[in-house]
């Protein structure tokens, strides 16, 4: 099976793309706000034994740029679409998590050829989310330290994670610039695409964590269900934000069965 990690330069920035398998259709994963490609390692080794699978690290995390000061969703979104014709992709999926899912509501709104349909893992819905400003400038400072991303894991996880994966987290964290660090909680939290989910015409599917504190059950159904009529869901027993991490066979299971597969 093929596995490699690619530089694709894109909108001014090099990005890492980590591409593995063959088969489709393509499965395009968009981690989350403090992820990066590894995030979704676990979900790609299974899913690349059917399908080709490409995992971008967005400008500012993993091992792609951070040298912009940009890291608006809709500036993600166009580098996505970029790295989408880079690859000359005709037949995909976007799958994206908590702030990734975000990106692809916006991707999938701009309707790009090939899309077939969106499965979206605890994802941040396409309102503004109410959090204050103070919660806010907290997730800045705990992105910034070691016991920082560890209060934060608290928070975001409900079922144990490996030593590996809790140092992953850190370390994909803390490797990110103040800038992209800040653009989440200080812009992405509060942009409202709402306007634009009736644009997005594919399938979709949300897979959520049923323990999940950051983006509860009963929010996501309710965002879902009003600006995305058809949604269908997944919910995961016991789990919390970061279900690739968690319950990697559960997420894997959730995107096997969906019908857009």
């Amino acid at each position: 099976m093929s596995s490699e990690n690619r530089i694709v330069h894109v909108n001014g920035v090099d990005l890492n793309v980590a591409v593995r398998g063959e088969g489709s259709p393509v499965l395009v994963f968009l981690h989350y706000y403090g992820g990066s490609t590894r995030t979704w390692s676990g979900v790609i080794d299974d899913l690349s034994t059917t399908h080709r699978c490409l995992a971008i690290d967005f400008r500012g995390w993993g091992r792609s740029d951070k040298s912009s000061n940009d890291y608006d969703l809709d500036t993600l979104a166009s580098d996505v679409e970029a790295v989408l014709a880079h690859f000359g992709l005709d037949d995909f999926i976007l799958l994206g998590h908590s702030m990734g899912g975000k990106v692809a509501q916006i991707v999938a709104a701009r309707q790009p050829a090939g899309l077939k349909g969106l499965i979206l893992v605890a994802p941040a819905p396409p309102g503004p989310l109410a959090v204050p400003p103070e919660q806010r400038a907290e997730i800045v400072r705990n992105y910034s330290t070691e016991e920082g991303v560890a209060r934060a894991i608290g928070i975001m996880a409900r079922l144990p994670l490996t030593h590996a994966q809790r140092a992953q987290i850190v370390e994909d964290t803390l490797a990110s610039p103040p800038a992209a660090k800040r653009a989440w909680p200080e812009q992405g939290m509060q942009k409202d695409i709402r306007d634009r989910a009736a644009r997005v015409r594919v399938p979709n599917r949300v897979v959520i964590g049923a323990r999940d504190a950051v983006e509860t059950e009963a929010s996501l159904r309710a965002a879902f269900d009003q600006y995305y009529p058809g949604t269908d869901y997944v919910v995961i027993p016991d789990t919390g934000h970061l279900s690739p991490l968690e319950a990697t066979a559960a997420v894997v299971r959730a995107i096997r069965t969906a019908p857009i597969l």
